[in-house]
Protein backbone atom coordinates (compact mmCIF):
# COMPACT_ATOMS: atom_id res chain seq x y z
CA UNK A 1 0.00 0.00 0.00
CA UNK A 2 1.36 3.35 -1.17
CA UNK A 3 1.79 6.30 1.33
CA UNK A 4 -0.73 8.23 0.16
CA UNK A 5 -3.22 5.49 0.60
CA UNK A 6 -2.25 5.21 4.03
CA UNK A 7 -2.98 8.45 4.80
CA UNK A 8 -6.56 8.28 2.43
CA UNK A 9 -7.52 5.45 5.10
CA UNK A 10 -6.42 7.15 7.96
CA UNK A 11 -7.84 10.74 7.67
CA UNK A 12 -11.06 9.62 6.43
CA UNK A 13 -11.05 10.38 2.90
CA UNK A 14 -12.47 7.46 1.71
CA UNK A 15 -15.28 6.98 3.71
CA UNK A 16 -18.32 8.39 1.56
CA UNK A 17 -20.88 10.39 3.66
CA UNK A 18 -24.07 11.95 2.79
CA UNK A 19 -25.67 15.34 5.07
CA UNK A 20 -29.48 14.69 6.41
CA UNK A 21 -30.45 18.45 7.58
CA UNK A 22 -33.70 20.69 7.17
CA UNK A 23 -31.32 23.89 7.77
CA UNK A 24 -29.66 24.87 4.81
CA UNK A 25 -26.73 27.26 6.29
CA UNK A 26 -26.09 23.96 9.03
CA UNK A 27 -25.80 21.99 6.46
CA UNK A 28 -23.20 23.81 4.33
CA UNK A 29 -21.23 24.32 8.13
CA UNK A 30 -20.86 20.55 8.50
CA UNK A 31 -19.96 19.83 4.56
CA UNK A 32 -17.25 22.82 5.10
CA UNK A 33 -15.77 21.24 8.03
CA UNK A 34 -15.86 17.73 6.64
CA UNK A 35 -15.19 18.67 3.05
CA UNK A 36 -11.27 17.87 3.34
CA UNK A 37 -11.04 14.86 5.03
CA UNK A 38 -14.23 13.01 3.93
CA UNK A 39 -15.79 12.54 0.35
CA UNK A 40 -19.14 14.53 0.98
CA UNK A 41 -21.35 12.49 -1.63
CA UNK A 42 -24.84 13.59 -0.60
CA UNK A 43 -27.16 15.61 1.18
CA UNK A 44 -30.78 15.99 1.61
CA UNK A 45 -33.22 18.92 3.68
CA UNK A 46 -36.62 16.30 3.98
CA UNK A 47 -37.64 12.93 4.77
CA UNK A 48 -38.63 11.82 0.47
CA UNK A 49 -35.50 13.43 -0.88
CA UNK A 50 -32.80 11.79 1.87
CA UNK A 51 -34.68 8.44 1.46
CA UNK A 52 -34.41 8.56 -2.66
CA UNK A 53 -30.65 9.94 -2.34
CA UNK A 54 -29.45 7.38 -0.06
CA UNK A 55 -30.77 4.86 -2.21
CA UNK A 56 -29.05 6.03 -5.07
CA UNK A 57 -26.18 6.93 -3.59
CA UNK A 58 -25.32 4.24 -0.87
CA UNK A 59 -23.24 6.87 1.19
CA UNK A 60 -20.69 5.15 3.71
CA UNK A 61 -22.37 7.16 6.74
CA UNK A 62 -25.22 9.28 6.85
CA UNK A 63 -25.20 12.26 9.38
CA UNK A 64 -29.19 12.36 10.10
CA UNK A 65 -30.81 14.81 12.00
CA UNK A 66 -33.91 13.90 14.10
CA UNK A 67 -36.14 16.55 13.01
CA UNK A 68 -36.73 16.63 9.34
CA UNK A 69 -39.97 17.47 7.67
CA UNK A 70 -41.79 15.54 5.44
CA UNK A 71 -43.00 12.21 4.61
CA UNK A 72 -45.51 10.81 7.27
CA UNK A 73 -44.00 12.87 10.07
CA UNK A 74 -41.65 10.51 11.30
CA UNK A 75 -38.19 12.56 10.64
CA UNK A 76 -34.93 10.91 10.87
CA UNK A 77 -36.99 7.82 12.08
CA UNK A 78 -38.86 7.44 9.57
CA UNK A 79 -35.66 7.74 6.62
CA UNK A 80 -33.77 5.20 8.59
CA UNK A 81 -36.38 2.56 8.85
CA UNK A 82 -37.21 3.17 4.84
CA UNK A 83 -34.02 3.60 3.38
CA UNK A 84 -32.52 0.87 5.28
CA UNK A 85 -33.65 -1.82 3.10
CA UNK A 86 -32.38 0.45 0.10
CA UNK A 87 -29.19 0.46 1.35
CA UNK A 88 -28.43 -1.56 4.06
CA UNK A 89 -24.64 -0.94 3.96
CA UNK A 90 -24.83 2.29 5.05
CA UNK A 91 -24.37 3.33 8.65
CA UNK A 92 -26.29 6.01 10.16
CA UNK A 93 -25.09 8.59 12.89
CA UNK A 94 -27.64 10.79 14.41
CA UNK A 95 -26.60 14.22 14.32
CA UNK A 96 -29.21 17.09 16.40
CA UNK A 97 -29.71 19.52 18.92
CA UNK A 98 -32.59 17.81 20.76
CA UNK A 99 -30.53 14.99 23.64
CA UNK A 100 -34.30 13.93 24.51
CA UNK A 101 -34.66 10.28 25.64
CA UNK A 102 -37.24 10.00 23.07
CA UNK A 103 -35.37 11.04 19.99
CA UNK A 104 -32.27 9.21 21.21
CA UNK A 105 -34.40 5.97 22.10
CA UNK A 106 -36.47 6.62 18.61
CA UNK A 107 -33.52 6.49 16.51
CA UNK A 108 -31.71 3.93 18.19
CA UNK A 109 -34.08 1.57 18.21
CA UNK A 110 -34.78 2.35 14.45
CA UNK A 111 -30.91 1.54 14.09
CA UNK A 112 -28.69 4.38 14.62
CA UNK A 113 -25.10 3.65 15.58
CA UNK A 114 -24.46 6.61 17.34
CA UNK A 115 -26.25 9.78 18.37
CA UNK A 116 -24.66 13.58 18.93
CA UNK A 117 -26.15 16.54 19.88
CA UNK A 118 -24.94 19.63 17.63
CA UNK A 119 -22.48 21.01 20.29
CA UNK A 120 -20.07 18.79 18.74
CA UNK A 121 -16.61 20.07 17.53
CA UNK A 122 -15.47 19.63 14.30
CA UNK A 123 -13.00 17.30 15.67
CA UNK A 124 -15.09 15.37 17.43
CA UNK A 125 -17.43 15.05 14.85
CA UNK A 126 -14.90 13.60 12.31
CA UNK A 127 -13.59 11.38 14.94
CA UNK A 128 -17.25 10.08 15.36
CA UNK A 129 -17.67 9.39 11.85
CA UNK A 130 -14.73 7.49 11.71
CA UNK A 131 -15.89 5.04 15.10
CA UNK A 132 -19.18 4.22 13.58
CA UNK A 133 -18.03 3.68 9.27
CA UNK A 134 -15.19 0.88 12.01
CA UNK A 135 -18.73 -0.27 13.49
CA UNK A 136 -18.57 1.45 17.23
CA UNK A 137 -21.36 3.00 18.34
CA UNK A 138 -20.55 7.02 19.23
CA UNK A 139 -23.05 8.99 21.74
CA UNK A 140 -22.19 12.72 23.52
CA UNK A 141 -21.16 12.08 26.70
CA UNK A 142 -24.13 13.35 28.43
CA UNK A 143 -26.33 10.61 26.52
CA UNK A 144 -24.50 7.63 27.32
CA UNK A 145 -25.54 7.14 30.18
CA UNK A 146 -29.22 7.37 29.00
CA UNK A 147 -28.44 4.93 26.50
CA UNK A 148 -26.47 2.09 28.48
CA UNK A 149 -29.54 2.41 30.61
CA UNK A 150 -32.13 1.86 27.64
CA UNK A 151 -30.04 -1.57 26.46
CA UNK A 152 -29.83 -2.56 30.15
CA UNK A 153 -33.23 -2.73 30.47
CA UNK A 154 -33.93 -4.43 26.87
CA UNK A 155 -35.78 -0.66 25.99
CA UNK A 156 -36.18 2.92 26.88
CA UNK A 157 -34.71 4.01 30.26
CA UNK A 158 -37.57 3.86 33.23
CA UNK A 159 -36.93 7.38 33.46
CA UNK A 160 -38.26 7.76 30.01
CA UNK A 161 -40.90 5.67 30.50
CA UNK A 162 -43.56 8.23 31.64
CA UNK A 163 -42.45 10.92 28.76
CA UNK A 164 -43.08 8.19 26.28
CA UNK A 165 -46.35 7.60 28.02
CA UNK A 166 -47.77 11.08 28.21
CA UNK A 167 -45.34 11.76 24.35
CA UNK A 168 -47.60 8.60 22.90
CA UNK A 169 -50.81 10.49 23.22
CA UNK A 170 -49.62 12.69 20.29
CA UNK A 171 -49.11 11.71 16.51
CA UNK A 172 -45.35 11.95 15.22
CA UNK A 173 -47.03 15.31 13.51
CA UNK A 174 -48.15 16.86 16.37
CA UNK A 175 -45.33 15.68 18.36
CA UNK A 176 -43.44 17.77 15.70
CA UNK A 177 -45.37 20.96 16.42
CA UNK A 178 -44.84 20.61 20.10
CA UNK A 179 -40.70 20.66 20.02
CA UNK A 180 -41.11 23.66 17.73
CA UNK A 181 -43.84 25.80 19.51
CA UNK A 182 -41.26 24.47 22.70
CA UNK A 183 -38.91 26.07 21.11
CA UNK A 184 -40.30 29.12 20.94
CA UNK A 185 -41.20 29.32 17.15
CA UNK A 186 -44.13 30.94 16.13
CA UNK A 187 -46.95 29.89 14.24
CA UNK A 188 -46.01 30.79 10.90
CA UNK A 189 -42.54 29.27 11.55
CA UNK A 190 -44.04 26.44 12.62
CA UNK A 191 -45.35 26.33 8.87
CA UNK A 192 -42.97 27.16 6.93
CA UNK A 193 -40.80 24.78 9.11
CA UNK A 194 -42.98 22.09 8.17
CA UNK A 195 -44.54 22.67 5.05
CA UNK A 196 -47.95 22.97 6.13
CA UNK A 197 -50.68 26.04 6.40
CA UNK A 198 -50.77 28.48 9.92
CA UNK A 199 -54.49 26.65 10.39
CA UNK A 200 -53.32 23.47 10.45
CA UNK A 201 -50.83 24.02 13.11
CA UNK A 202 -52.91 25.93 14.62
CA UNK A 203 -55.33 22.83 14.60
CA UNK A 204 -52.31 20.60 16.03
CA UNK A 205 -51.53 23.31 18.97
CA UNK A 206 -54.64 22.80 19.88
CA UNK A 207 -54.70 18.87 20.06
CA UNK A 208 -51.65 18.71 21.65
CA UNK A 209 -52.96 21.10 24.46
CA UNK A 210 -56.15 19.07 25.13
CA UNK A 211 -54.28 15.56 24.91
CA UNK A 212 -51.45 17.06 27.26
CA UNK A 213 -54.47 19.20 29.67
CA UNK A 214 -52.18 22.18 29.37
CA UNK A 215 -54.18 25.71 28.90
CA UNK A 216 -51.32 27.25 26.70
CA UNK A 217 -47.90 27.51 25.32
CA UNK A 218 -46.10 28.66 28.41
CA UNK A 219 -47.76 25.48 30.04
CA UNK A 220 -46.08 23.71 26.73
CA UNK A 221 -42.85 24.87 26.85
CA UNK A 222 -42.68 24.37 30.67
CA UNK A 223 -43.81 20.86 30.23
CA UNK A 224 -41.23 19.82 27.36
CA UNK A 225 -38.22 21.64 29.48
CA UNK A 226 -39.16 19.48 32.46
CA UNK A 227 -39.04 16.44 29.95
CA UNK A 228 -35.72 17.73 28.13
CA UNK A 229 -37.77 17.01 25.10
CA UNK A 230 -36.37 20.56 23.54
Amino acid sequence: MSHSEQDGNADGSDIRIAVVDDHEMFRAGVIATLQPDFDIVGQAGDVEGAIEMIAQIKPDVVLLDVHVPGGAGGGGTEILTRSHPLSPDSVFLALSVSDSPQDVGSVIRAGARGYVTKTITGDDLASSIRQVHEGYAVFSPKLAGFVLSAFQNGGIAPEGEIHDDELDRLSAREQEVMRLIARGYTYKEVAAELFISVKTVETHVSAVLRKLQLSNRTELTRWAADRRIV
